[in-house]
Order: C-alpha cells, then sequence, then structure tokens
C-alpha cells in the first residue's frame, strides 16, 4: 500500500516518472545491507563462494526481478487500472504451475477453492471501479498495455517460485544479497539508459526526497519480509495475500484522493478474506519421489534434509550412490 501511494504522489502530484530509478534504490538498499553482510561471512556462504557455484543463476533471476516491477508499471501508461489489477492476477496460475512441475508442491480441492474465491474477490472489485468510473489510464493502446501486465505477471511468478526454491533449500540472505548485487547493476544500465532524461526533469525538492525515501523503505521492507512469510507459506500463499494491497490502497484513497465509495469494495475485501482462509486451512504437500526430485547436500558433510510444507508422501532416499564399504547400501526413510 505504501508502495502505491508514494508512487501515485510522484507520478500525478510531481511528474516524476521514473519506476527504473525507483527500484534501483530499492536494489543498492539489498546490495548495502545484504551484499555486504555475504561479503564478510567466512566459508561456503561467502560472497565470492556463492558466485563461482550459481553466479550465472542469479544474474538470470535478477535481470527477471527488474523487468517483472518494469512491465507492470510501464502498463500503467497504457491500459485502465481496472485491467491492471485483473490482469495482474495471472501470476497465481503461474506460480501454481511452476509450484506443480518444478517444486513438487501438490494442492487439494479446498486450495483451488480458496484460489477462485480469492480471484472472484479481486473480480468483484474491478466491477466496483468500473461502476464509480475509476478507470484510470489511456485506452488507444490498451492491447499493448495489456499484454505488458501479463508479461511482467509471468516473471513476478517466476521470480516468486524461485525465491521459494532459493530460501527453503540455501538461505533468505543469499536470495537477497544475490538479487541486491545483480539488480542494482543492470538496472544502473537500463536506468542511464531508459531514463536519464526523465531524472533531470524532475523539480527536486525536500518533499520529493521524503516521497522516494518512503517508497524505498517500503520497498526493502517488502523484500526483506517476503522470504520469510514464503518460507513459512508458500510463494502461493503470498500472492494471494497481495490481492489485499489494492484494497489498503483504495481504503487511503478515500481519505487522501477523494475516491468515490462502493459497498462492492467492502464485499471483496472479505471475499479475498474468506478465500485465504480456505486456502490456509489445509497444509499442501510435496510429492517427494527419488526418481524425479533432486536432493541438496552439503560438499564435505551429511544429507541436508528438505524442508517441505505438510506431510510428505513416503518415499525412500539413499544416502549415497557411491561405492560402500558394506555390503548393502545404507537406506534412509523419510
Amino acid at each position: 500500500c505504501g508502495i502505491g501511494l508514494t508512487s501515485k504522489y510522484l507520478s500525478e502530484d510531481f511528474h516524476a516518472n521514473t519506476p527504473v530509478f525507483q527500484s534501483f534504490l530499492n536494489y543498492i538498499l539489498l546490495f548495502l545491507v545484504y551484499t555486504t553482510t555475504l561479503a564478510v561471512r567466512q566459508g561456503e556462504e561467502n560472497l565470492l563462494a556463492i558466485l563461482k557455484r550459481r553466479w550465472w543463476k542469479y544474474m538470470i533471476l535478477g535481470i527477471i526481478d527488474i523487468e517483472a516491477n518494469y512491465l507492470v508499471v510501464k502498463a500503467y501508461q497504457y491500459t485502465t487500472l481496472t485491467s491492471v489489477q485483473l490482469l495482474d492476477c495471472f501470476v497465481i496460475p503461474v506460480v501454481i504451475l511452476l509450484s506443480w512441475f518444478f517444486l513438487l508442491v501438490r494442492y487439494k480441492a479446498v486450495h483451488f477453492i480458496g484460489i477462485v474465491v480469492c480471484i472472484l474477490g479481486m473480480g468483484c472489485m474491478a466491477g466496483a471501479d468500473v461502476l464509480v468510473g475509476r478507470q484510470q489510464g489511456a485506452g488507444e493502446n490498451k492491447l499493448i498495455g495489456d499484454l505488458l501486465v501479463l508479461g511482467g505477471a509471468t516473471l513476478y511468478g517466476i521470480s516468486n517460485v524461485c525465491e521459494e526454491y532459493i530460501v527453503r533449500n540455501l538461505s533468505r540472505v543469499e536470495f537477497l544479497g544475490m538479487i541486491g548485487l545483480f539488480g542494482s547493476f543492470f538496472s544502473g544500465i537500463q536506468l542511464a539508459i531508459m531514463e536519464h532524461k526523465e531524472l533531470l526533469k524532475v523539480p527536486w525538492d525536500w518533499q520529493i526526497g521524503l516521497l522516494y525515501v518512503g517508497f524505498s523503505a517500503c520497498m526493502f521492507g517488502l523484500y526483506s519480509f517476503m522470504p520469510v512469510v514464503i518460507k513459512k507459506t508458500s510463494a502461493t500463499a503470498v500472492n494471494l495475500s497481495l490481492l489485499t494491497a489494492d484494497l489498503y490502497s483504495l481504503f487511503c484513497g478515500l481519505f487522501l484522493f477523494h475516491y468515490k465509495f462502493s459497498g462492492l469494495y467492502l464485499l471483496s475485501f472479505f471475499t479475498i478474506l474468506v478465500g485465504l482462509v480456505l486456502y490456509s486451512s489445509t497444509s499442501t504437500y510435496v510429492a517427494q519421489d527419488p526418481r524425479v526430485y533432486k536432493q541438496f547436500r552439503n560438499p564435505s558433510g551429511p544429507v541436508v534434509d528438505l524442508p517441505a510444507t505438510g506431510q510428505l508422501e513416503p518415499s525412500v532416499t539413499y544416502t549415497s550412490l557411491g561405492q560402500e564399504t558394506e555390503e548393502e547400501p545404507h537406506v534412509r526413510v523419510a
């Protein structure tokens, strides 16, 4: 909600259209806090050791995260607010499919019911926007804007699932440190190419500076706490919860920007909450099949158990794939 409010003030009141610069400030904060933390660590969790093993993977993930933020913000210039709100929900099926195939998360009927209820609540809010006339945005290039939202939502889904994979199997600090490193580098290049003229047009004063500080603080908080919530729940649950962000911004807008009120807004809010309760009422589980599920190991240590959401299906995992000194290999039953 804070991210949305500060962005609205910057773009509409001060005509500062700088989405790349705003993201760049967030990546710089992540770099200063988490990348430097990795730099002073010792052993296998040191920054250089991580870069030697997985630098190209984090580079790709950083670019995906940057462009996901940019595409959705850019879409507001071409399509309506209602279209962005509805099409941004596309991130949910993307996260579900990627979690099913790559994280082997298995859902139950109540999870799909909760997801459908949440999306219905979002549709109810979009309908209320139409009724009260809050269809902001140009309509001439609406198709371009809609495609930008779908592209951004797809990239968000990929980023969130990769984030869940990393924070469950590696560490939260490693993910944020690598995102801060590559995000600040590539967003800095994109800023120099695409927005250097826009920055010169910004009428700098203390109010604009305070808005940029507020936006960066909210963004940094979102990036810092999201891995914690993803590790305790899942990427799907987090994205369902984020549907309420537009509603919180709307409630603030009723007082700050004098939006027209509709009872459908309250109905949509409680519908989304009911969907979240339904989704969270039952745990998902991981199909831990030894034939398809790769297990992380320490290079010089014992087998690392993978955390899972809910109960695991019975499986047999071998502790070694090499030649054993005994007649039969050790077997651990999970």
